[in-house]
Parts: C-alpha cells; structure tokens; sequence
C-alpha cells in the first residue's frame, strides 16, 4: 500500500468536504485509491456535509443544562423543524448542552470539546450527524450564567422536548438564602425574559452605542417640538428614564404581578429568605434569531 501523503488528504477534503481524519481514514482504507476514497466516504456519508453546508440553518433547538450553581444555552441548528423533532438530533443537541458545562459558555470551546463515548469533538459529530441525517446542521451560539452561591434556573418557551425548544432563558440569583426559593424566583424572571426581551439586566450592562444613538433620536423628537436647548436636555432624561424601564432587566415591571419593577422582586425576596440576593445575570437566546434566509433554497 502507498503512503498517504498530506496533499493525497487535501486533494480528497477539496473534493469531498469531509474531515481531515475522515479523509486520512478513506484513503488508508482503499490503498490511496482517490475515487475508491470517495465512495468510501459518501457510503459513510461523510461527503454530504459539504454539499449541505451553504444551506441556511436556521431550525433546530436550544437547548439549556444546569448542574451545579452554573447553566448553559446552547443553540443547535437544522434546516428543518422536521429534523429538529428527530430523537437523534435531541439527543445530539442534549449532549451539546451537557458537555457545554464543562466550558466558559464560548461556542468555539464548545464546538472543540470532546463529544461523549465518540471520540470525536462536538464540531466532528455534527458534521457526522450531517451525513447521516442529510441536512446542514451547526452550534450556532451559547451561552453561561453561573453563580458561586445561590441558583441559576433556566425557562424553554416553546418547549419541543424536555430542557429543549424555541427560546431558552438562564437567571442566575447570588444569596446564601433557601436555593429552592431563589430557583423557583429566578424561574419566574426566566419567564418574564423570555416574553420582555430586555437588551441588558442592568442599565451599566446597556451597550454605549445604543444609549448614545436613543439619545440621539429622543433629542430630534424634542428639538422638533420648538422648545430651548435647556429644556429638551430635560426632556431627553425624562424619555431615557421611560427607554431604560422598556429595555433593562431590572427596571422592566414583572409581567407576573404586573406592578413591581424586577429589581424590587429581588429585593423583596431577600427580605422573604433572610438573606441578601444579588441579580448574577441572564442570557437568552431564541432559535434562529438574526439568521438570514435564503429565498432560493429548494
């Protein structure tokens, strides 16, 4: 048998797609026989991948995981909701979320982790998944909230799958007080996440740019209306106020009782546990989000 050289393998990924392993393996497999190497992969269909890979993924589920004071989102891509349904694919994307704990919520790190019993890495068994589902798939994004003492709790909006679904939310709540209290608190914020869609938890957290460029706009609107400069400065604090309480986490009022604002809540249940709580943060992600369609794909 010859020697599989470097560039045989390249000559054969250019070709097929597939990985780099996968191309090695095919080619010690059929002797360095490139077309046999090909068909070797497209039995296994690890060629598929390639094909599949320009199609928009934009289905599929997020998925969260809790163990241990720290959660996870993770947000795993189909084409179709039909594939998303797949027990396979679930059980793939419950994986993902699993091994995802052992990460710092960046989806690189996840993407590079050891999948569990395969021997590959999460981004290898995807593209496995791909050829044999036959559909582009992806770990798009992912997210951690943890706390060093307290609960994280997480919410699934339309949940497909137990822990899985169209939007997932993680509420992490810093105390020394009742954690079963603090889990079922941060469920209930989790919840009001999921339908308020806050931008930040606090009002330092907002991105500059967005405040700069609210501003912006609110100083036109009450420039428009003829008053003094010294006036619409007052007019601008007074609007910023009402944008601060439509877009940060703590200054939105609780869509559950309708009338505390969600930093109050948290106060309050301190107050109910003994114990001080600190808002930890919140992530939220929802399936598909800012992904672009393409019009043209049979």
């Amino acid at each position: 048998m010859s020697a599989i050289s470097a560039s045989m393998v390249k000559e054969l990924r250019d070709t097929t797609g597939a990985g780099m392993m996968d191309c090695k393996a095919a080619l010690t497999e059929t002797g360095g026989d490139m077309e046999s190497a090909v068909d070797w992969l497209r039995k296994k269909g690890l060629a598929k991948a390639a094909k599949k890979s320009g199609r928009t993924a934009a289905e599929g589920l997020v998925v969260a995981a809790i163990a241990d004071g720290k959660g996870v989102l993770v947000e795993v891509n189909s084409e179709t909701d039909f594939v998303a349904r797949n027990e396979m694919f679930q059980k793939m994307a419950a994986d993902i979320a699993g091994v995802a704990l052992s990460t710092n919520g960046d989806v690189e790190a996840v993407k590079a982790a050891s999948y569990p019993g395969s021997g590959n890495t999460v981004a290898e068994q995807v593209a496995e998944m791909v050829g044999s589902i036959g559909e582009n798939m992806n770990v798009r994004r992912a997210a951690m909230v943890g706390v060093d003492e307290g609960a994280v709790a997480a919410y699934i909006h339309n949940q497909t799958v137990e822990n899985a679904g169209k939007i997932g939310v993680l509420v992490g709540l810093k105390s020394t007080g009742d954690k079963a209290r603090l889990a079922a608190v941060a469920k209930q914020i989790a919840m009001h996440v999921a339908a308020a869609r806050p931008l930040a938890g606090v009002i330092a957290d907002l991105d500059p740019a967005v405040v700069e460029r609210e501003k912006s706009v609110l100083a036109d609107q009450a420039r428009a209306s003829g008053k003094p400069e010294e006036i619409i400065g007052k007019m601008v604090e007074g609007r910023l106020r009402k944008f601060y309480e439509e877009s940060v986490l703590l200054e939105q009022v609780f869509v559950i009782d309708g009338e505390n604002k969600v930093a109050k809540v948290i106060e309050n249940l301190g107050k109910e546990i003994g114990a001080p709580v600190e808002f930890a943060g919140f992530a939220r992600l929802e399936l598909g989000e800012g992904v672009e369609r393409n019009a043209d794909e049979d």
